[in-house]
């Protein structure tokens, strides 16, 4: 430690002209103080500063837990488990009424496959002996066609299941309304998403859907640790089973995991898939970076990405060469800028707007001046104003307007025959103000020699 120079810096010297010093040994020393600061002031006790860390510990946490409420996305993780858990729940729930109301009328599962619809079906129909062609109409309003309507009421008429009693209709009445129910919940839950997606992670959305993206962000645990992870990781994200079975047999790696659900995958070739995988990981990556560390809510920079894709498809079909990175990044930026201007720009205008909106409204309300009041004195002495003035006035106006067209059709003519004769007149006028100009710099030049003239010869008689 004594070879060691403690010179102090130039920036503390010239804020506070108090020399300072900042090195590995004032770093020690201050650990020191840290570790026995119980021990350097009598009163403190070591539960005193036990309390004092806990609550430095609590506050910290309280910060970094302070995020922007639109833009946290544990309700996306959140959102995203709860649709997986219904659209199992809705699956089971549905097969179970189709396999409950099949007792009853077995020929409906046939012709009808959705289960949404099929519940509501079972709830419309309820007892197949008292459905008939007055049911069509409604029938027709639930599935959408008035064939399959036709049809359901053909195939009650000659079904082969067996007769419930009230009770038993009643409970599967019940159960077809939850499942309606829960699969309305669904798409109410999945409007939510959409709408999160968009707010938290716009670029990611518009690139590779918002249900996928959620996925990914999910499974990292938050768009900052998806953000931080490396593309190659991002690619096999949700196939990490069969990595660690690959490398334990030493067999073929996965190509691909959460990203497989994307559509560039389905619609890539099979012996593209895998190079589509990567360049589509290495965009998703990029893109989550924009949404964790720029403050601009903007899905621009996700579409020109999506662009990207979209050219390295057709690259990998037709042999068409995509653009660079580069210019697609530049293009995206540039847009960004004009975006922000035509922002600006109605800004303005809406600004302008309002003002103008103000100031009718002020004149509107504020009373007219004495000279502008339309009175008229009749006989009797009381002001009378006339029903026919505003009539006169609008004629006289017409009037007016008409004289004054005529007028500027006249002095056009005019000015057009004499145009020649003007352009000669300015001519004219700009030599004379030249000539005047110079006449002036010479009477200036003679007066300043005449004056060097007497110095000279003042100084000679002196």
């Amino acid at each position: 430690m004594r070879g060691r120079s403690f010179r102090p810096k130039e920036s503390s010297l010239r804020e506070t002209k108090i020399p300072c010093q900042s090195n590995e040994f004032v770093l020690e020393l201050l650990r020191g103080v840290r570790l026995h600061f119980d021990r350097f002031i009598k009163d403190l006790k070591p539960s005193d500063l036990e309390k004092a860390q806990l609550g430095l510990g609590h506050s910290y946490s309280r910060a970094k837990v302070k995020f922007n409420v639109n833009r946290v996305d544990n309700m996306v993780i959140q959102a995203i488990f709860l649709l997986d858990t219904l659209d199992k729940d809705i699956n089971t729930f549905s097969m179970r009424v189709r396999e409950w109301y099949s007792w009853h009328f077995p020929e409906l599962v046939k012709i009808i496959s959705d289960n949404y619809l099929y519940a509501k079906i079972a709830k419309f129909v309820e007892n197949k002996a008292e459905l008939s062609e007055i049911h069509i109409p409604a029938l027709a309003d639930i599935v959408g066609d008035e064939d399959k309507a036709k049809e359901i009421v053909e195939a009650a008429k000659a079904s082969m299941g067996q007769d419930l009693s009230p009770i038993d209709l009643i409970n599967v009445q019940q159960f077809a309304q939850r499942v309606m129910d829960l699969s309305e919940y669904r798409k109410k839950l999945y409007e939510y998403l959409v709408t999160k997606m968009n707010d938290i992670a716009p670029n990611l959305a518009s690139l590779i859907g918002e249900v996928v993206g959620a996925r990914l962000i999910s499974h990292a645990g938050s768009l900052s640790n998806l953000a931080k992870c490396p593309s190659s990781t991002l690619q096999i994200l949700g196939a990490e089973k069969a990595l660690f079975r690959a490398l334990k047999t030493r067999g073929n790696t996965p190509k691909y995991g959460l990203i497989f659900h994307s559509s560039f995958i389905g619609r890539a070739s099979a012996r593209n898939k895998g190079r589509l995988a990567r360049y589509l990981a290495n965009k998703c990556s990029i893109a989550s970076r924009i949404d964790c560390f720029s403050e601009m809510n903007t899905s621009i920079f996700g579409a020109k990405l999506r662009e990207q894709v979209e050219e390295r498809l057709d690259f990998y079909d037709k042999g068409i060469a995509p653009r660079k990175n580069v210019d697609v990044m530049k293009a995206a930026i540039e847009s960004i800028g004009s975006q922000d201007a035509d922002d600006g720009q109605k800004e303005e205008a809406s600004v302008k707007k309002s003002k103008k909106r103000k100031s009718k409204g002020e004149a509107v309300n504020g009373e007219p001046m004495d000279e502008d009041k339309p009175t008229e004195v009749a006989a009797n002495g009381d002001a009378s104003v006339e029903p026919g003035t505003e009539k006169k006035k609008k004629k006289k106006k017409h009037k007016l307007a008409q004289e004054q067209q005529e007028d500027g059709v006249a002095t056009e003519a005019v000015n057009g025959a004499n145009g020649n004769d003007i352009e000669e007149n300015r001519t004219a006028k700009k030599k004379k103000k030249d000539r005047e100009e110079l006449d002036g710099d010479v009477h200036m030049e003679t007066e300043k020699k005449k004056k060097k003239k007497k110095k000279a010869k003042t100084e000679d008689d002196e």
